[in-house]
């Protein structure tokens, strides 16, 4: 891990719903091979975070910088750099009306305006590593909730990007899929992916992060080593959330 080489910068980023200020004057930045995982309770801004560096939310304020260039969110511009980091989502988001293999093609072809025949090849490579190969031809329907992140997990790495983004993505699964998926990714974190994980799995982000920040009333609360966090957290709002899950 190298901190010399920053993927992603924030700077003085706030983001209001009408009075609401979500997120209030927040700094971060996201270095390659880094994991980075963000706790806090809900209503603390994490998912908007994401959701801002995504350019899935329009920051009110604030920049965005992805290689020490600034995200715009001119069309073109977004494209490109939405392939670049790969978003995977609590609700999975797949095309019901299409197939597994075709869920995962679809932004291959689209986006990266690859020809059939290589988004094929680079879908199944990315279904068969989540181990989801033998269910290319099943529509969402017909397969359980575990595996369909794991399509949502295969689907944006067939973009092959440089850093992933993931929200809450064991929050809507029953507990007996939640381990195939954190083994999915404890898989892409042994293979150097950059990561920003929004999560409530607390032996997760202690084990596989390189980094924890807990978010408090939509502000970075805290930054730094998982060791740090959980064994000796310094700010008060840190000790009072983790006290339910250390004790």
């Amino acid at each position: 891990m190298s901190n010399l080489n920053p993927i992603m910068e924030i700077h003085h980023l706030v983001k209001t719903f009408g009075d609401n200020e979500v997120l209030k004057d927040v700094d971060f930045t996201a270095n390659e091979g880094e994991v980075i995982c963000i706790i806090g309770s809900s209503g603390s801004g994490k998912s908007t975070l994401l959701r801002c560096i995504n350019m899935l939310e329009t920051p009110t304020s604030g920049e965005i910088l992805h290689r020490g260039k600034i995200v715009s969110d001119s069309t073109d511009d977004l494209n490109s750099y939405r392939s670049k980091v790969g978003m995977v989502f609590q609700s999975f988001n797949l095309f019901n009306n299409m197939t597994v293999l075709e869920n995962c093609m679809i932004g291959v072809t689209a986006v990266l305006k690859k020809d059939r025949k290589h988004a094929r090849e680079i879908s199944l490579h990315y279904l068969k590593k989540v181990g989801m190969a033998a269910y290319i031809n099943a529509k969402p329907s017909q397969i359980s909730g575990g595996q369909k992140q794991r399509v949502a997990i295969a689907r944006a790495l067939a973009m092959e990007p440089e850093m992933m983004l993931f929200d809450e993505p064991t929050s809507a699964l029953d507990p007996e899929m939640v381990g195939e998926v954190l083994s999915v990714m404890k898989n892409l974190v042994s293979e150097g992916m950059t990561m920003i994980i929004v999560t409530h799995e607390m032996a997760f982000a202690r084990d596989v992060s390189t980094r924890v920040v807990f978010m408090d009333k939509g502000v970075i609360a805290e930054d730094g080593p998982p060791r740090q966090i959980f064994l000796n957290p310094q700010n008060p709002r840190t000790k009072e959330f983790l006290s339910r899950f250390l004790n």
